[in-house]
């Protein structure tokens, strides 16, 4: 994976979560943006869901609002963030889960470079980072807090990581 690129991720990943006890209910094909490289172990990441915020509602658009206008100290401050992509996309922060390359099934294709595209907004992604880092330590000191359960899910693909190191 590459850090800051958009990818499609196979639904084996989502029944992974699932198997840990998490949620995982979206049935959209769902671009994720690879924000973070683990320390703990060699080829796994963090990436984060994203959405189209032209497809939200009012409704949706505000409950967004509500949360980005939550004071910093809150953690729930970090739950969204807005910024511009391909299109003005919502990136879900609190929806971060762990993976590997193993779950990746294609890149979004950015048009004009025929390659993978990837976010270059310096301030863009410094923020997006600023958050999960924030989601990342919450859970960290509450395990499985998220209903995606990141900390079973990160368990679960060290333990498959490992095991493929060890049939190489």
């Amino acid at each position: 994976m590459v850090k800051n690129a958009i990818y499609f991720v196979k639904p084996e990943l989502f029944d992974l979560i699932r198997n840990q006890d998490g949620k995982w209910d979206d049935k959209k094909d769902r671009p994720l943006v690879c924000v973070l490289e683990s320390d703990e172990i060699d080829g796994l990441y963090y990436a984060i869901p994203l959405g189209n915020l032209a497809h939200r509602d009012e409704k949706a658009r505000k409950r967004i609002q509500r949360y980005l206008d939550i004071p910093e100290e809150k953690i729930e401050s970090c739950f969204y963030h807005i910024g511009k992509t391909t299109v003005h996309s919502i990136f879900f922060i609190s929806d971060i889960i762990p993976i590997t390359d193993e779950y990746i099934d294609r890149p979004l294709i950015n048009l004009y470079a025929k390659r993978a595209h990837i976010i270059k907004n310096k301030t863009l992604i410094a923020e997006i980072e600023r958050k999960a880092l924030r989601i990342l330590a919450y859970e960290k000191n509450y395990p499985n807090y998220f209903r995606q359960n990141i900390t079973a899910t990160k368990n679960a693909l060290i333990k498959e990581l490992k095991e493929s190191k060890k049939s190489q």
